[in-house]
This record gives C-alpha cells, structure tokens and sequence, in this order.
C-alpha cells in the first residue's frame, strides 16, 4: 500500500498547491476547505510550515468513531470514505489524533494517500512511498 509522506517539508514555501490539487482532482472543488492536505505556518514565515494530512493509523481511530460506518478502514492504514453514509457529525474529525479530517459544512474531508497533490509541489516536499502492509502498528 502506499501512503502520502512529506519528507522534505524544509522545502516547503506555503504555496498550498498541494491543497489546491487535492480539492480540485481529488473533490471537483476549487477551494482550501475542500482538501484532504492542509499546509499550516509552524509560527510565522520564518518557522517553516507543516502539512496536515492523514498519516495512515492502523487501526485508524477515526473510523472506530464513526456511528454510520462511513469511514472504512484500508488494508496497511487509513480509511476510505463513503460519502453517501457519512452523515456530518463530525465525531471523526474529533476522534483524529493528528488533526487531519477536515470538515466543511456537512462534508468531511481526509487524506486517501492516491498521491495526485504530489506533482503539483514545486519544491518536492510531498512524496508518495510504499508501506508494508505486513508490519502491525497502533494508533497515535
């Protein structure tokens, strides 16, 4: 399985062109609220920044929140969202230890590691990478 990494967020310059791709290939929208990556300041300008994004918890604590069933877990980490079940309650969004499902209205918004923001950086901050499936971890 692959997951979406940001191992060179040094880089970064807060462009949001990872977000903006994300909400628009990934969602249709054109908009920062509909993204599953979020570029945040680490503190100013000067501090660098940090992209929220799902990290992939196996077993993820989200969907073990979620009362319709609406975020599945994927094999190795992470969900999959079922959009026509999710009923916007947001107890996900405040189940998630690393504060990376957003919601917009009712909509939630996460991270499914499919890796299309990764082009978009212009730095190369962003990369898609293997995970072996195998290995068993625990939630932050």
């Amino acid at each position: 399985m692959k997951i979406l990494t940001t191992p060179a967020m040094n880089r970064c310059i807060g462009c949001h062109s990872c977000s903006l791709a994300c909400a628009r290939l990934v969602h249709g929208r054109l908009s920062w609220d509909t993204a599953g990556i979020r570029i945040r300041s680490s503190g100013g300008l000067t501090t660098g920044f940090t992209a929220a994004h799902c990290l992939a918890c196996s077993p993820p604590t989200c969907a073990a929140h979620c009362p319709t069933g609406a975020l599945v877990p994927r094999r190795g980490g992470g969900v999959t969202v079922r959009r026509k079940l999710c009923i916007g309650c947001g107890e996900c969004v405040v189940a998630c230890p690393v504060d990376a499902i957003f919601q917009h209205g009712a909509e939630i918004f996460v991270c499914i590691h499919c890796g299309r923001c990764v082009q978009f950086c212009p730095h190369h901050c962003l990369a898609l990478e293997e995970r072996d499936t195998n290995r068993v971890e625990a939630s932050p």
